[in-house]
């Protein structure tokens, strides 16, 4: 095994504040133990999220010196605009602020009460907006999907049967589209294969229902069909890119991720009419249609941002980096979703505090104790990001899996940074049974886990066993 080394050179540094472990006790009882309440220069490793976190290059930051400021018919649009195109091949692009504000433009205005909109899996803001427009998220995750434990090259991909049995049941009129997500976040970072996205395409196809795709790690997702799906590992990654979006009639991006910038996205199709309607939602909401919400330097960032997350030495040291902190934990006995995803590591909750009930919120414990011990900033995706109340009962539902996520930040940590990442967690995990759950305190009624409040059932920061 040959070394994979970062394919570059670091030019601009930012100092890291340590911390102490009672310095964290007090912050974290300060945010309510939610660490999205967080000052970020209380935390050392960020891994939060992967969104807008990326560390930019040289030309990016090139780029936002090149940035035309103008309001409308910006050189800057057009170079952003003509990149999107040249990669992705749809005929109409409209930029937005960043993925979700793409998402509110799109199910707002083909959404209403009544529909249906499946997906692999949605993220987040996906199904919030979704639902604020009235229609119903449904997740169609294959089966292996929901099994952290078991490895399958493509556990990202839908149950295309039980896509075909929800047109059969709701019937193809309320499903004014499909999605997939790739890579499926929700799902643990996992790929989508090119056979699936065919198969799903051509169920689409033959319904009249509109394939949309979350492109938010589409090279990531492109790159493991390179290495992982017959008749690819010959095509260059943007090959694999062109014919993954061939199949699909439109999609929407935030380029926090795979643009390797720090704010933005987009939302493109093939629908010359339906283009027009998101425009003139696009004017009222977030600007004129050659800036859509962003200043023409972002434009330019990611303009380059697309066209190097392509470069195959820069996905192979992404994977590696994230494959590297996924195989290291695992291999101490921490319980993740196996085989590691494209952007991060996702700590199987469940499995890791099996005496944690899920509605006392495993996740949420163990991001509480990795930031305590580690200073490190973890996401709960599990009962508090994705539990719900029964509409009959009134009971809460846990989520279909406990996980949390272990976002890798693009070109911003080195593989030392890493090795502490991975002591601290495994620390975390050898004093597991002295971790107990959380309870809410305060939750909003949607996207609750942003600025949600918890109470321990347990003592925080009480005596390390074995110190």
């Amino acid at each position: 095994m040959k070394t994979i080394i970062e394919p570059f050179k670091i030019k601009v540094v930012e100092p890291i504040r340590m911390t102490s472990r009672e310095e964290r006790l007090d912050y974290l009882e300060t945010a309510g133990f939610n660490v999205f309440r967080l000052r970020s220069e209380d935390v050392l490793m960020d891994l939060l999220t992967d969104s807008g976190t990326s560390a930019m290059s040289s030309q990016q930051w090139a780029g936002v010196m090149r940035g035309d400021e103008a309001y409308a018919g910006s050189p800057s649009f057009f170079r952003f605009e003509e990149t999107v195109t040249d990669i992705f091949g749809f005929e109409h692009v409209i930029p937005t602020h960043q993925g979700r504000a793409a998402e509110r433009i799109l199910f707002s205005t083909v959404c209403r009460p009544g529909h249906v909109v499946p997906n692999n899996t949605h993220f987040d803001t996906t199904r919030a907006n979704i639902e604020a427009a009235g229609a119903q998220a449904v997740d169609l995750p294959v089966p292996e999907g929901l099994v952290p434990s078991e490895p399958r090259p493509f556990k990202g991909n839908m149950d295309v049967p039980r896509l075909r049995s929800l047109i059969a049941e709701v019937g193809a009129e309320a499903i004014p589209l499909c999605m997939l997500t790739v890579t499926n976040n929700t799902g643990g970072g996992q790929p989508v294969s090119m056979a699936n996205i065919r198969e799903v395409s051509e169920v689409c196809q033959s319904h009249g229902i509109p394939l949309y795709i979350d492109a938010c790690r589409f090279a990531e997702n492109a790159y493991f069909i390179k290495l992982r799906e017959d008749g690819y590992s010959q095509k260059t990654v943007k090959e694999i890119v062109r014919e993954l979006f061939s199949y699909a009639d439109g999609c929407t991006m935030s380029a926090k991720k795979d643009g390797l910038a720090n704010i933005g996205g987009f939302l493109a199709t093939n629908d010359a009419w339906l283009a027009k309607r998101e425009r003139d939602l696009l004017i009222l909401t977030e600007g004129y249609p050659t800036y859509g919400g962003m200043a023409g330097r972002d434009l330019e960032a990611i303009a380059v941002g697309l066209e190097e997350v392509l470069l195959e030495d820069y996905l192979e040291y992404r994977l590696a980096s994230v494959r590297y902190l996924g195989e290291h934990i695992s291999a101490e006995g921490v319980p993740i979703v196996q085989p590691p995803g494209g952007h991060a590591v996702y700590i199987d909750a469940a499995a890791f505090l099996p005496h944690v009930p899920a509605l006392e919120l495993p996740g949420q414990s163990v991001v509480s104790e990795l930031y305590l011990e580690g200073g490190i900033r973890g996401v709960e995706v599990g009962t508090v990001m994705f539990g719900r109340k029964d509409l009959d009962t009134g009971e809460d539902i846990p989520a279909a899996m406990e996980l949390v996520r272990l976002a890798m930040p693009r070109r911003v940590y080195t593989q030392s940074h890493v090795d502490f990442m991975v002591e601290a967690i495994v620390e975390v995990h050898r004093r597991r049974d002295g971790i107990g759950g959380f309870r809410f305190a305060y939750q909003a009624p949607a996207l609750r886990h942003f600025t949600a409040v918890f109470e321990p059932l347990y003592q925080v920061g009480g005596p390390v066993p074995g110190a």
